[in-house]
C-alpha cells in the first residue's frame, strides 16, 4: 500500500484536504482522534496521566479535561515531555494498526498534526503539507474556533514554522484561496501522482525518467536529496549504510537533468540483492533490472571491468531519483564520488561538463544517455586522479 503522510499548521486546511482525499477514496488514519481515543474513559492512557498529571485533568464525569490538562503543559517543556511519552506510542501503534488493516492497494493517508515536529516523515513514501499564510489562519481560528488572537498566535508558535514543513514536504498544497481551488489541487494529486505511486509501489515497478532535459541549477536539490536518504535509511535500518548524494545535482550551481541520483554503500552485491532490494522496493524503491544505461563514466579503455552496481529506480512518478548500490572501493562507488568532488572543487570543469551534458541533451535518445566513453569524460577520469593525488582527497 502507499502510505501517505499529511501535515499542516492549525487553522491551515489540513482536516479539507484529509476529507476531499476519503471522497476520492483514500483511507485516513486521524491521529487527532486516535489521540482522543487512547485517552478515554477507562484506558490505559488515561489512567497513566492521572499518575503523572493528578485527577485535576479530569471532568466531573471522569472524563479527559483537555484544557486543564493543557493549561498544565503548555508552558511546562517537562511536562508536555512527559504527556508526548504517554501519548505518542499509543497513538502510532494503532495508527499502525489500522493501516495495517488496510487493503493491499489502498492509499493510506496519516492525518498527522505533529508530523515534522515529531520526525515521523521518513516513514512515508510521501508527505503532503497544507501551507496557508498566518492571516488568514488567525482568521479561521477566530471563525471556527472562537480563539482568541493571542491564544490563536501561541499555538501558531508551538508548532513548526513554514520552513521547516517545506523542508519535510515531498508536495506542499496552497490553500490561500477558496475551497474549489483547494479541491482541485487535491484532486489532481489523487490523479496524477497519489493512484500512479501506489501501483507502481504495489507493483515493485520503477519509472523511467526518460530523455529528461537540462534544467536547473536547483537550489532545492540538496532538500530533495535529503528527504529521500531519510527514507531510505529509515527503510534500511537498523542496517546503517553510507549514503551519498552523486551525480549532477550533487554539484551546487551545475545545471543538469532533474534526476536526483543516490548512493548506497552496500557490503556486497549479494546483500544487495537480498534484504536491501526488498526493503528498498516496499520504501518506494524497486529494482531497475536493465542498468546499461546508468554505467559511471571511467578512463577510456577499462572495458568497464569492475563496474558492476545494483540499480533502483523511484516508484514516484513525481519525482525521478536513482538508488545506486555498490560495493565500497568498487571502481564504480569511488568514481561517483571523486566525479562530484572533483566538480565541486574546479569551476572550469564543471562548465565544461555542462557542455558536454548539453550537446547529449540535444542528441536522439537512441544515441545513449551518459557520456560513458566520450572522450571529455576519458580526459576528465585523469583530471580528476591527478587532482585526487594533488590534494589527498578521499573518499
Amino acid at each position: 500500500m502507499l502510505r501517505v503522510g499529511l501535515t499542516g499548521g492549525i487553522g491551515s486546511g489540513k482536516s479539507a484536504v484529509a476529507t476531499r482525499l476519503a471522497e476520492r477514496g483514500a483511507i485516513i488514519v486521524d491521529s487527532d482522534r486516535i489521540a482522543r481515543e487512547v485517552v478515554a474513559p477507562g484506558s490505559a492512557g488515561l489512567a497513566e496521566i492521572v499518575a503523572a498529571f493528578s485527577d485535576r485533568v479530569l471532568t466531573a464525569d471522569g472524563a479527559l479535561d483537555r484544557a486543564a490538562l493543557g493549561a498544565s503543559v503548555f508552558a511546562d517543556e517537562a511536562a508536555r515531555r512527559r504527556l508526548e511519552e504517554i501519548t505518542h506510542p499509543r497513538v502510532r501503534a494503532r495508527s499502525a494498526e489500522l493501516s495495517a488493516a488496510a487493503p493491499a492497494d489502498a492509499v493510506v493517508v496519516n492525518d498527522v498534526p505533529l508530523l515534522v515536529e515529531v520526525g515521523l516523515a521518513p516513514s512515508y513514501h510521501l508527505v503532503v503539507v497544507v501551507q496557508t499564510a498566518v492571516a488568514i489562519r488567525l482568521a479561521r481560528l477566530a471563525r471556527d474556533r472562537g480563539m482568541t488572537r493571542a491564544e490563536a498566535e501561541r499555538r501558531i508558535a508551538a508548532q513548526a514554522d513554514d520552513a521547516r514543513r517545506r523542508a519535510a514536504a515531498d508536495v506542499v498544497l496552497d490553500n490561500d484561496g477558496g475551497l474549489d481551488e483547494l479541491h482541485a489541487a487535491v484532486d489532481a494529486l489523487w490523479r496524477d501522482r497519489l493512484l500512479p505511486y501506489e501501483r507502481n509501489v504495489r507493483e515493485h515497478r520503477a519509472v523511467r525518467e526518460g530523455w529528461a532535459v537540462l534544467t536547473g541549477p536547483d537550489p532545492t536539490w540538496p532538500q530533495q536529496y535529503a528527504r529521500l536518504a531519510a527514507r531510505i535509511r529509515h527503510a534500511l535500518a537498523p542496517a546503517d549504510l553510507r549514503i551519498d548524494h552523486v551525480g549532477s545535482t550533487a554539484v551546487p550551481g551545475l545545471a543538469g537533468r532533474d534526476v536526483i541520483d543516490v548512493q548506497v554503500t552496500v557490503p556486497s552485491l549479494a546483500e544487495a540483492d537480498g534484504v536491501v532490494a526488498r526493503r528498498l522496493a516496499d520504501a518506494g524503491f524497486p529494482r531497475v533490472p536493465d542498468v546499461r544505461w546508468d554505467h559511471p563514466r571511467s578512463a577510456a579503455g577499462d572495458g568497464g571491468a569492475g563496474r558492476d552496481e545494483r540499480l533502483h529506480g523511484g516508484a514516484d512518478p513525481g519525482r525521478p531519483v536513482r538508488v545506486h548500490l555498490r560495493v565500497a572501493g568498487s571502481p564504480g562507488w569511488r568514481h561517483a564520488l571523486l566525479t562530484r568532488d572533483h566538480l565541486r572543487a574546479d569551476p572550469g570543469q564543471r562548465a565544461a561538463h555542462l557542455l558536454v551534458e548539453r550537446e547529449l541533451a540535444a542528441a536522439p535518445p537512441d544515441a545513449g544517455s551518459t557520456t560513458t566513453g566520450d572522450p571529455w569524460s576519458a580526459e576528465e577520469y585523469l583530471r580528476a586522479e591527478a587532482w585526487a593525488t594533488r590534494t589527498g582527497w578521499r573518499p
